[in-house]
């Protein structure tokens, strides 16, 4: 059975940092584009990094460039995301999912309205943003 659980979320002030992790189970992640997504109360679930199997392409949403990185922990089966100078609109609960068809070429299209269709989906972790 092909599973992805997701950590550490939680609450933290504004301007504080986190780090996620997405480890698998059943499959290895590394043969796997991974994609980081959230959603908030009352929106629609949007992308906010993705990377290619291996780590060769990532994309990273306008909205976090610059303060999240994805990475992977390929010897823990695992991929992170390292979210730093958070913002209250950062609250939301985020997942991850990982699918073995997105080539390195579609990650900004993985991580776009397509996401529907992606393959392996985790239960997802709260991050709370708030002073």
């Amino acid at each position: 059975q092909l599973q992805l659980v997701e950590s550490g979320g939680g609450l933290v002030q504004p301007g504080g940092s986190l780090r996620l992790s997405c480890a698998g189970s059943g499959f290895t992640l590394d043969y796997y584009a991974v994609g980081w997504f959230r959603q908030a109360p009352g929106k629609e679930r949007e992308g906010v990094s993705c990377i290619s199997s291996r780590g060769g392409n990532i994309y990273y949403a306008d909205s976090v460039k610059g303060r999240f990185t994805i990475s992977r922990g390929n010897a823990k089966n695992t991929v992170y995301l390292q979210m730093n100078s958070l913002k209250a609109e950062d609250t939301a609960v985020y997942f991850c999912v990982a699918d073995s068809l997105t080539p390195s070429s579609k990650i900004q299209a993985m991580c776009g309205t397509g996401y529907r269709n992606l393959e392996v989906w985790g239960q997802g972790t709260l991050v709370t943003v708030s002073s």
